[in-house]
């Protein structure tokens, strides 16, 4: 297969994918006729032949996909103008917190916002795709360790956590109260404003049963999670 068609191939499968495509996925596109080498090459390609359009190219944690730009946002809304819930503040407090400081427990993220966490806001978050425990620490009661996902920054639009803005007081070990409103900028898809990912509003209705885990070793670094200084924690 020449260069032409195989790059119209891949910017087929790439427009007509419903999830973002991996190396893997476009390599097995071509039943391993086109090495990993071109199939960079071709992807610079599309991302630079898509410039100055309202589409565009770009690499995610989970793969490649084609999505609209921020400056579309306004236009395309208008499609569908029904606002979803706004999400709680308790809801965007401890997802930003997961993902600023993990891998952390609940008694982490009690430490640094200075209220409970409820099970509810915890379960909601990992319905959505957004957190997962991936282990436990070695501490009375093994608490277990969350930290946020490939979908939390396939939907926030980004690659690697490392991509995330920076706040101020990030290298610390705990964040001051006024840094909170802060937290919520920084994850522009969480804002009120920003209506394409709903989550379900914190009700009070009271905790959730806790989830049950089973058992695990004590875990590796988490692979997405940048240096950061984990909160002193405090089993819950």
């Amino acid at each position: 297969m020449n260069t032409p068609e195989a790059k119209r191939v891949l910017e087929t499968a790439l427009i007509c994918a419903s999830a973002p495509l991996s190396l893997n996925d476009m390599k097995a596109l071509f039943d391993g006729a086109v090495g990993l080498d071109t199939l960079r090459r071709l992807l610079d390609e599309l991302v630079q032949d898509w410039q100055g359009r309202g589409v565009e190219l770009v690499a995610l944690a989970s793969g490649w996909r084609f999505q609209s730009r921020p400056e579309m946002r306004s236009y395309l809304d208008r499609l569908h103008p029904e606002k979803p819930p706004r999400y709680s503040r308790a809801a965007m407090e401890t997802l930003a917190i997961v993902a600023y400081r993990q891998p952390v427990t609940r008694g982490d993220i009690e430490d640094i916002r200075g209220v409970t966490v409820s099970s509810n806001i915890v379960k909601q978050l990992e319905d959505r795709g957004w957190i997962d425990a991936i282990g436990y620490r070695e501490a009375p009661g093994r608490p277990a360790l969350y930290a946020t996902t490939r979908q939390f920054l396939d939907d926030l639009g980004l690659a690697s956590l490392d991509q995330l803005p920076e706040i101020d007081g990030s290298g610390t070990g705990a964040l001051p109260q006024q840094d909170f409103e802060a937290l919520h900028q920084a994850l522009p898809l969480l804002g009120d404003e920003q209506a394409s990912l709903p989550l379900e509003i914190d009700t009070g209705l009271g905790d959730l049963p806790e989830p049950e885990f089973e058992p695990e070793p004590a875990i590796a670094p988490h692979p997405l999670s940048p240096a950061l200084p984990t909160a002193t924690d405090t089993p819950t």
